[in-house]
């Protein structure tokens, strides 16, 4: 199954909070997007693997993507050495996508920063032909993604480009609040953490605001691109959003 964009998150929740209203406007227009966990969360202060489990395929219901899968990384303690690396080239060479969305570079996280390079520098190597994945009847044919743009969370990353998300904000805080062990609830007696308040949420929606304000819509997402977007002419930059 070929897939024009593949998101993916170091932690399940990750993609909801950061670009799930883009994919939900990508699938929109018709296009075919799919998500990628690098680990199952296990070290986070609520829930646990089972919950976070079922709470991310709820999310995924709700988004409506055509896959989502987990790549079993250990939380807190992944590395970007060569058996993750071979784990991300499979997915990328098994899904196809045209655009990679990845985790931010800089973050409160420790763990965001060392994903944005594990995915960037996998979706390079996906392209290279001497680099075998699969076996057999199975070996997988290589694949570059066109881009790879990472997502702003916790930390403001001045973006190369935002995303009208307005007619999707609903939805994609919907999928975020799937996480009702991770998100403000007052129904759990479990601990208090820096993403379970209620104020936390509100700053979800600021920021999106903020970012919408920029370019006269609702709500937006922003990306950060290490690569440089061409266009071939001044109408490609045309939109009805003024």
């Amino acid at each position: 199954m070929k897939l024009d964009i593949l998101a993916f998150g170091v932690h399940p929740d990750d993609v909801e909070l950061g670009c799930s209203g883009t994919l939900l406007a990508a699938m929109a227009e018709g296009k075919k997007v799919g998500i990628i966990d690098l680990t199952r969360g296990e070290l986070g202060t609520r829930g646990n693997v089972e919950t976070r489990k079922a709470e991310a395929m709820k999310a995924a219901e709700i988004l409506g993507v055509s896959t989502r899968e987990n790549l079993g990384m250990a939380d807190g303690f992944f590395q970007n050495d060569e058996t993750n690396l071979r784990k991300v080239i499979e997915v990328i060479r098994k899904y196809q996508p045209d655009i990679i969305l990845a985790n931010a570079f800089d973050d409160r996280h420790p763990d965001h920063g060392r994903s944005a390079k594990l995915v960037t520098d996998a979706a390079f190597l996906s392209g290279l032909r001497k680099i075998e994945t699969g076996s057999g009847d199975a070996n997988q044919d290589i694949w570059k993604p066109s881009y790879v743009f990472h997502y702003i969370q916790d930390r403001f990353i001045e973006p190369s480009f935002v995303v009208d998300i307005t007619a999707h904000f609903e939805k994609k805080m919907e999928s975020v609040l799937a996480y009702s062990t991770q998100f403000f609830n007052p129904d759990l007696n479990e601990p208090q953490t820096y993403i379970s308040s209620g104020q936390f949420l509100e700053t979800i929606k600021s920021r999106a605001l903020m970012l919408g304000k920029r370019i006269g819509v609702g709500f937006a997402e922003g990306y950060y691109t290490e690569k440089t977007i061409g266009i071939r002419s001044f109408d490609a930059i045309v939109k009805e959003i003024t």
